[in-house]
C-alpha cells in the first residue's frame, strides 16, 4: 500500500512538469484542466500516503480498533480538494468560451496527452493489483481518480484535433467544461465512498449473504443471525452470533466458533472477526419473552 502511495506521488509530479510546458506552449483551457487535475492528484496522493501510513499502525490501547478510519479522512478531504478544482475550472472555461481563443503548437499538446495515458494507464495497472491484494479503499479511489484520468486525457485530444483541423475555437473551452463536469462527478462518488467507511456502513447484501452461507456451511453449526460488518481503513470487521446445540460442552463450542472463523478468513483474510456462542433457538425465546413483557405492561396499564 505505502509503494502504491509512493508511485501515484511520484507520477503526478511527473505529470504535473510535462502538463505546465505543454499548456506554456499551447494556451489550451483544456490542457489547464489536466495540469490542475495533476495538480490535485498530487496533493491527494500524498494525503493518501501520510492517511496509509497513519491507517496501518497497529492498534494501541486507545484506539482499540485501530487506524482504519484515517483512510475515509483522506478521501472525503480528496472530494473537497476535487470539488473546488472543478468549480474552479468550470470558471476558466466559461470565460474562455465568451473569449474563445485559439490553441497553438497542438502536436505538442497530444503528445503530452498521450505520455500522460501511458504513465497513468502503467500506474493504474498497479493500483489496481495493490487493491486487489490490501482491500485498501485509499488506493482503491486514487486509482479510480487516475482511471479517470485517462479518460480525460483522451478528451483533451480529441479536442486538440477538432478545433486545430476544424477551426473551431470553442471546441477547446466546451470539452474543458464538459470535464470539468465529470470531476464533479467523481467527487461526489468519493464522497459517498468516504461517508459509508466513517459512518460503518454494511457490507453489500450479496457479500453478507456469502458470510452467512460460509458460516451455515459447518455442519455443527444450526443457525445464525445479528450479522453486523463495517469496514475500517484496510480492516474489516465482522460481528454474529452463532446457534450450537445447546448440549455441546462449552469447550466444543469454542471450537465450532474457531473452525467457522477461520473459514471465514479464508474469504476475507483481514478480516476481524467476533463470535458470539449461544443455544439454537434462544432468538426465538428472547422474542418470545419481549413480546410477552410488551403485552403484560400493556395489560398492567390498562385502565
Amino acid at each position: 500500500m505505502k509503494r502504491a502511495a509512493y508511485a501515484a506521488v511520484f507520477t503526478a509530479l511527473v505529470l504535473i512538469a510535462a502538463k505546465l510546458s505543454a499548456w506554456a506552449y499551447t494556451g489550451s483551457v483544456s490542457i489547464l484542466t489536466t495540469l490542475v487535475d495533476s495538480l490535485l492528484d498530487a496533493g491527494a496522493s500524498l494525503l493518501n500516503l501520510l492517511a496509509i501510513k497513519h491507517a496501518l499502525t497497529p492498534a494501541d490501547d486507545e484506539h482499540r480498533f485501530g487506524h482504519g478510519k484515517a483512510e475515509g479522512l483522506a478521501a472525503l478531504a480528496q472530494s473537497a480538494f476535487i470539488t473546488g478544482s472543478a468549480i474552479f475550472l468550470v470558471l476558466q472555461a466559461s470565460q474562455r468560451l465568451s473569449e474563445p481563443h485559439t490553441v497553438t503548437n497542438t502536436n505538442i499538446g497530444i503528445g503530452v496527452m498521450i505520455f500522460s495515458i501511458i504513465t497513468t494507464f502503467a500506474l493504474t495497472r498497479y493500483q489496481k493489483y495493490v487493491v486487489k491484494q490490501t482491500g485498501s479503499v485509499a488506493i482503491q479511489a486514487d486509482a479510480l481518480h487516475y482511471f479517470g484520468d485517462i479518460v480525460v486525457n483522451l478528451s483533451v485530444i480529441l479536442a486538440l484535433l477538432i478545433g486545430h483541423y476544424l477551426d473551431l475555437p470553442w471546441v477547446d473551452p466546451a470539452f474543458a467544461l464538459a470535464i470539468s463536469l465529470y470531476i464533479l462527478t467523481y467527487a461526489w462518488s468519493i464522497f459517498k465512498k468516504a461517508l459509508d467507511m466513517l459512518m460503518d456502513r454494511e457490507l453489500l447484501d450479496e457479500e453478507r449473504e456469502k458470510i452467512e452461507q460460509q458460516i451455515l456451511s459447518h455442519v455443527e453449526v444450526l443457525g445464525v443471525h445479528d450479522l453486523r460488518t463495517r469496514i475500517s481503513g484496510p480492516d474489516l470487521f465482522i460481528q454474529f452470533h452463532l446457534e450450537l446445540d445447546g448440549q455441546i460442552s462449552l469447550a466444543q463450542s469454542y471450537a465450532i466458533a474457531e473452525d467457522v472463523d477461520q473459514e471465514i478468513c479464508v474469504l476475507y483474510p483481514h478480516a476481524e472477526i467476533i463470535v458470539l456462542q449461544e443455544p439454537y433457538g434462544i432468538e426465538v425465546r428472547k422474542v418470545v419473552r419481549r413480546q410477552s413483557t410488551s403485552q403484560n405492561n400493556g395489560e398492567n396499564n390498562s385502565p
